[in-house]
């Protein structure tokens, strides 16, 4: 997988944030097992809790048009070190899979991948649910 050709994608999507409290601009791009790429951007809103980031964006696209599986999402934000997913994107691709490639990069061009797991160690899955 090309982690450059997805953070270029991200970079992209980042273009189209509606970031006017925070003026933080994140975008992502998230690959699916057929090799389709979904973009978002972070879109806030005056009443903060209904901001939401660019990487629920992708993953809500994605699965509206049918897609579950995902290789990898790429994050891009406008920080010198790069940015990660927040904890509630953290907790929400996990529902999608622990194996899930994060990438991100830095603004010396350094890409850095880790997985869901690595970056939510015990996340919370269907088989922590009570069910009988």
């Amino acid at each position: 997988m090309d982690y450059r050709k997805l953070m270029a994608q991200a970079e992209e999507a980042k273009r189209n944030s509606y970031s006017p409290y925070s003026g933080f601009r994140v975008g992502a791009a998230l690959v699916t097992s057929e090799g389709k790429v979904f973009t978002g951007t972070n879109v806030e809103s005056a009443s903060y809790g209904a901001t939401i980031c660019a990487e629920r964006t992708a993953v809500v696209k994605a699965v509206s048009e049918g897609y579950r599986e995902f290789e990898a999402i790429a994050v891009s934000s406008d920080a010198e070190e790069g940015s990660f997913p927040c904890g509630i994107c953290r907790q929400f691709l996990a529902e999608f899979g622990l194996g899930i490639k994060i990438v991100t990069g830095k603004k010396t061009g350094e890409i850095r991948v880790h997985t869901v797991a690595e970056l939510l160690p015990f996340a919370f899955t269907e088989e922590d649910m009570c069910q009988e």
